[in-house]
């Protein structure tokens, strides 16, 4: 009988080895899968920062033609002087699109005082 009972654990054995093998698999399976997303993730991240990059880039080269493109009229400038400006409005126009301060404070003159109007124009450009 001892026999029997030991081709019997054989069998059992089988049994949990294909279930074994078969879980083994499927977590295979799933780490590959896992890892494709890893790499897609890092490609999407890496696209991102380089478009970052550029936008960055473009900005800075749109400050310089921006501050270039102003041409001084005496009439103009008292015109644009005589608007009262918040410099808070300055202050976050400034930080927020990383503007000189002098371009911000123009643009809000320009738009008399509106800071929505004047984002939106600094946008557009």
């Amino acid at each position: 009988m001892e026999g029997g009972e030991s081709g019997i654990e054989v069998v059992i054995d089988s049994k949990d080895l294909q279930q074994q093998s078969k879980a083994l698999d499927k977590l295979t399976d799933h780490v590959e899968d896992r890892q494709l997303d890893s790499t897609r993730v890092q490609e999407a991240m890496a696209s991102i920062s380089a478009s970052k990059e550029a936008d960055l880039q473009a900005m800075r080269m749109r400050k310089g033609t921006q501050l270039a493109a102003y041409v001084v009229l005496p009439s103009l400038e008292k015109e644009l002087a005589a608007v009262k400006i918040n410099s808070a409005d300055i202050d976050v126009i400034a930080n927020e699109l990383e503007l000189d301060k002098k371009l911000a404070e123009r643009t809000l003159r320009e738009h008399k005082g509106d800071a929505v109007a004047a984002i939106r124009s600094l946008l557009q450009c």
